[in-house]
């Protein structure tokens, strides 16, 4: 077994994988079936006055193409082992038998050597038998230009699913085979697609090699095979990345790659952002915001269709890949544009698309720059404090927690979700920006920790960013009940002992527990028993060490079997915060 945990499958027999998979296929979509010899997923009904659509190539590119089988876009689809192009036999009795009853067969085929062979063969045996065949060849990739392509030209890869979907739509209505053809051939020549990935991928069942991509290196055009793509690079920001990628598939200056027709006005254009299989789709979303935000400003394109998943994959690559379709006129009349026919009905579990036409042409508001809202309004008091030293305290401790953040962090990838560290980072900064823009900070010790309170809340996310906050908050109310006029040691620590009490009600946590009241009890106590800034840190660092081997009663960490001797992120974060700020008192007491 591989060290590397990318290496790791749950299936490692390949045969048994892809067999499987096919399986799940008909479960999913119970308008299909499988014939598991031939490895061909395909519609139970079938129309004879429809033409069938029939792709296919090796697995590992799932949900391409058993995904799209179903009415509307294939008819059928065939599968060979992984990254390799199933037999003539395997796609020779697809056509003959599994695409009936039609009104002809039509193949879309990723331009690949094999495929092209294979499904060629099997086109010339079935109308040798007087079958109704035609084989439409997509190669959509601009990653290997022309001078290096030659002969063999650009290779297919995920704009392929477009050609299908637009074709599949084309054949639903009852189209004749030579113009759903003809479609499918015109979509494929308005196609331009690029992938880039940071890793190569390893296929179940074999042994691991050298991909030759290191660390902080990126495959630029990468294909669907692991194949290389035009360049190796050290791996740039995505900012920098997305523009690279669609200079390269719009830009008419490069002889290499300008493959759309300058003379054909453009109608609009659709974007598909496609997941190579490995990136997340939280991580998915950033890229396409990206993606859009470039072909905007710097390519004054505002996509009609905007299609962002997981459509064609390279098993679990970590990767993604841009395909621009250039809308022009079909020639089909009313009904029958590419984006009517994207927009058209269909009955498949891969194209996930779901927004109707009136909703994409919609003039609604943009609802992505939303209304600033209103100021907040802090009531006045009168407590007030010496604002230089309380400044000069709370950077202290902000500094720290920045300082800190990978020590905490370290401590929560092993015993929590990994985010403390960073969450309480996020926080300070935040915190640190306030106190250091002008104005913010008054005499009014009341209205100012109440305006902290707001940029916790609004900074730091998860448990400890709404603990923070509720203490602050109630911080702000126990130092306006004090009916003080002067903020000194008595009252600071009276309120911070009110705060606990106001924090007491909405979490149970104690100490004992592993949690920050850990450190934050015992940090309050003694502020209380000895008005020194100090002392309380002391016993906060105290309360921290202590969680080390405790059992949790509270948070995520009680799913945790082994905790050892870690501390708790959270008990830590508050002794650091409270050692920081008691570096910052130039004089004993608060």
């Amino acid at each position: 077994m591989s060290e590397f945990a990318e290496d790791q499958h749950f299936i490692n027999d390949p045969t048994q994988l892809v067999n499987t998979a096919l399986r799940a296929a008909t479960s999913t979509n119970p308008s299909l079936a499988l014939d598991p010899a031939h490895k061909i997923v395909y519609r139970k009904q079938g129309s004879p006055n429809e033409v069938a659509l029939v792709s296919g190539g090796g697995a590992g590119h799932e949900p391409a193409f058993v995904g799209f089988v179903g009415s509307g876009i294939l008819r059928a689809a065939v599968t060979g082992t992984i990254f390799a192009s199933p037999s003539v036999k395997q796609i020779y009795h697809c056509i003959a038998d599994r695409a009936s009853p039609n009104k002809g067969v039509l193949l879309i085929v990723m331009n690949y050597t094999g495929d092209v062979l294979h499904f060629g063969l099997a086109t010339e045996k079935a109308r040798a038998q007087g079958l109704n065949v035609e084989m439409v060849v997509v190669g959509d990739d601009v990653g290997v230009g022309r001078a290096k392509s030659g002969k063999v030209g650009r290779r297919g890869i995920a704009g392929t699913i477009l050609v299908s979907k637009i074709a599949g739509a084309l054949a639903a209505t009852g189209a004749r085979l030579q113009q759903t053809a003809a479609l499918a051939r015109l979509v494929a020549a308005n196609l331009v697609s690029m992938g880039s990935s940071l890793a190569h991928v390893h296929v179940p069942g074999t042994a691991v090699g050298d991909t030759g991509l290191k660390m902080g290196e990126i495959e630029l055009g990468m294909g669907i095979h692991n194949e290389q793509g035009s360049k190796r690079m050290s791996t740039p920001t995505l900012d920098g990345l997305v523009g690279i990628m669609l200079g390269n598939l719009l830009s008419s200056g490069d002889s290499d790659r300008a493959y759309l027709d300058p003379g054909e006005p453009a109608r609009g254009w659709v974007v598909m952002v496609n997941n190579l299989g490995g990136v997340s789709p939280l991580e998915m979303g950033g890229i396409t915001a990206e993606v859009l935000n470039h072909l905007d400003s710097n390519w004054n394109i505002k996509p009609k269709r905007v299609y962002s998943g997981t459509f064609m994959t390279s098993l679990n690559g970590n990767g993604f890949s841009i395909s621009l379709l250039k809308l022009v006129d079909t020639g089909l009349g009313p009904g029958k544009s590419m984006l009517e026919l994207l927009d058209a009905h269909h009955e498949t579990v891969a194209w996930n698309s779901s927004i109707s036409p009136s909703t994409w042409e919609s003039d609604d508001v943009d609802t992505t720059t939303t209304p600033g809202e209103s100021e907040e309004i802090y009531s006045s008091s009168e407590l007030q404090m010496e604002q230089e030293s309380f400044i000069r305290i709370l950077s202290s401790g902000l500094q720290s927690i920045i300082t800190a953040e990978t020590e905490i962090t370290k401590y929560d990838q092993i015993v929590g979700d990994g985010d403390c560290g960073t969450g309480l980072r996020r926080g300070a900064e935040a915190v640190l920006d306030f106190l250091s823009t002008p104005g913010n900070v008054t005499s009014d010790c009341v209205k100012t920790i109440a305006k902290i309170a707001d940029v916790v809340e609004g900074s730091m996310d998860g448990t400890s960013g709404a603990l923070y906050s509720i203490f602050l908050n109630a911080l702000a109310k126990g130092l306006r009940d004090s009916g003080a006029t002067h903020a000194d040691g008595n009252v600071w620590a009276k309120a911070a002992n009110d705060a606990m009490a106001g924090l007491g009600r909405y979490t149970p946590a104690q100490p004992g527990d592993r949690t920050m009241i850990d450190a934050l009890q015992p940090f309050v106590s003694h502020l209380m028993a000895s008005k020194d800034l100090r002392e309380a840190a002391k016993a906060a660092r105290s309360g921290a060490e202590k969680t080390k081997g405790m059992a949790p009663r509270l948070g995520r960490t009680v799913y945790i079997d082994e905790i050892g001797q870690v501390p708790d992120p959270g008990a830590v974060g508050i002794a650091v915060l409270a050692e920081g700020m008691a570096r910052g008192v130039k004089v004993g007491g608060v």
